[in-house]
């Protein structure tokens, strides 16, 4: 459930930031690393339950 939760928490922090990109315009490299960050936490979490997941074969 924690990782869940942190997919969900990461890539909605990262698609807004990604959203306030594209309205606002490029901001600090500080909120770019930010933005990069959060979407790569997020696609990672995603990775570690898919990877987690084992098929009943």
């Amino acid at each position: 459930m924690a990782i869940i939760t942190n997919i969900i928490f990461m890539l909605s922090l990262g698609f807004g930031r990604g959203l306030s990109l594209v309205l606002d315009g490029t901001p600090t490299l500080a909120y770019l690393f930010g933005t990069f960050a959060e979407l790569f936490l997020g696609v990672y979490g995603v990775w570690v339950l898919k990877s987690q997941h084992t098929p009943n074969t």
